[in-house]
């Protein structure tokens, strides 16, 4: 390029003499010469080349827009922070960023952000906790009269129903919040948990509310139905669920409760508060996230699989919840079928989705917290005891666990107990028309 640069300075002279322009200007040369060898337009004035001004010039502004990139990448990164409310973060990031000391537009960030903290409140009301099964994505093949249409219709909602709960909810001021703010933990004097109630700060407008996804198995789901069958990995590594449509097509995307929630939240980050999703219970016997996770050699491909889309879930706000292995009322239990339930699981699904302090109890069925069998949940680390109650939101906090009753969002909850969510939305505004087709 060097040597292009120096023939065509050399050959310039005797250019100007056969084309004839000698007698004109600077300009008019330049604008000649460019149009000939066809760099007419491409520098100031038409230059012929890039001189050394020229290029020192374009540096330094190239210089300057890339910085000015990182300066608004850096920027968006601390709005994102604060439309999930992590307001402290966001200043915090403001304030540490090299790129933006004495940038007037951090400065008035830092302050937006300092304002909407200082405004947040205590959070005293009720705290719904809503719980989804699988979602049904075609009614007319899962409502279709065979012997499987009643599991689906009674214990599952359609994708336009959660759709649109979530969109009501989004409405209404409820931010998804994680179970384990409204709760201080502290060790105790024996190397224990102590647990207090503590005091939850919601931004100005917002409402807190727990959602679950109960017994994550897909042991329930034909395939063919319409309704997804497994979780599976994209290879951007995220979490989508596995689809057939109606020609036979298998395909990976939003359809079912994770990864639905997941697009509603790409559209809506502020209906998350501080990054906060659900809990997703799961047992064993039956599978997690529709793979068979017996420890067997047959088996092996599959738990790496749940253990890999469960670090996938994890990264991404999701927590998980023994629902025992058996997925059996715990509450109908003798102490020793208990605690050989609570130890498969601990075996066996454990180490495939992670320690967890949470049990959601399989269909609300809780145990007496005055016998051995509570003291042995606490004892095996569950501090967080979720139960059912269709009809009210309980919420209890003592030294030892924390306890919360869920609402289960189901078919059959709509058709039998249709005012069970008036607080929340009116079922009859929610429902798919394709539900009684």
């Amino acid at each position: 390029m060097k040597m292009q640069r120096r023939l065509l300075l050399a050959c310039l002279p005797a250019a100007l003499m056969l084309t004839g322009l000698t007698g004109c200007s600077r300009a008019q040369q330049n604008y000649q010469i460019a149009e000939a060898i066809g760099t007419l337009g491409k520098y100031e004035g038409n230059e012929p080349v890039e001189t050394p001004k020229m290029k020192a010039a374009r540096e330094m502004e190239e210089s300057e827009a890339a910085l000015e990139t990182e300066k608004q990448e850096a920027l968006a990164e601390a709005a994102q922070l604060a439309k999930q409310y992590r307001y402290e973060e966001a200043i915090q990031y403001l304030e540490n960023s090299e790129l933006l000391q004495e940038d007037d537009r951090a400065t008035a960030a830092a302050e937006e952000y300092r304002t909407a903290l200082n405004r947040c409140y205590t959070y005293e009301g009720d705290i719904p906790h809503f719980s989804f099964s699988n979602l049904v994505i075609d009614p007319a093949r899962a409502f279709d009269g065979d012997e499987y249409e009643q599991n689906y219709r009674s214990n599952m909602i359609t994708l336009t129903e959660f759709q649109n709960i979530l969109q009501v909810l989004y409405e209404n001021g409820y931010v998804l919040t994680d179970l384990h703010l409204l709760a201080e933990e502290t060790q105790n004097g024996t190397g224990g948990v102590a647990m207090a109630s503590s005091e939850l700060r919601m931004p100005q407008g917002k409402k807190p509310m727990i959602l679950s996804v109960d017994n994550l198995s897909y042991s329930s789901v034909r395939n063919g139905d319409g309704v997804a069958r497994k979780l599976v990995l994209t290879e951007d590594g995220e979490v989508a669920a596995l689809y057939t449509d109606d020609e036979g097509h298998d395909l990976k995307g939003d359809y079912d409760v994770v990864p639905v929630l997941e697009a509603f939240l790409d559209e809506h980050p502020d209906f998350s508060y501080q990054g906060a999703r659900g809990i997703i219970s799961v047992a064993g016997k039956n599978g997690v996230f529709g793979y068979e996770i017996e420890d067997t050699e047959a088996n092996a491909e599959n738990r790496e699989t749940v253990k890999a889309i469960a670090d996938a879930l994890r990264k991404d706000g999701w927590t998980f919840a023994c629902a025992g292995y058996d997925y059996a009322k715990m509450g109908d239990m003798s102490y020793d079928s208990l605690s050989q339930d609570i130890q498969a699981w601990l075996d066996n699904v454990e180490p495939l989705v992670g320690k967890s302090d949470t049990l959601i109890y399989p269909y609300g069925s809780e145990v007496d917290y005055s016998t051995e069998k509570a003291v042995y949940l606490i004892g095996r680390g569950f501090h967080y005891l979720l139960g059912l109650w269709p009809g009210g939101d309980h919420l209890e906090v003592n030294e030892q666990y924390l306890r919360q009753t869920r609402r289960m969002v189901t078919g059959y909850v709509f058709q039998e107990l249709p005012n069970a969510f008036d607080t929340y939305f009116m079922t009859s505004a929610i429902l798919d028309p394709e539900r009684n087709q």
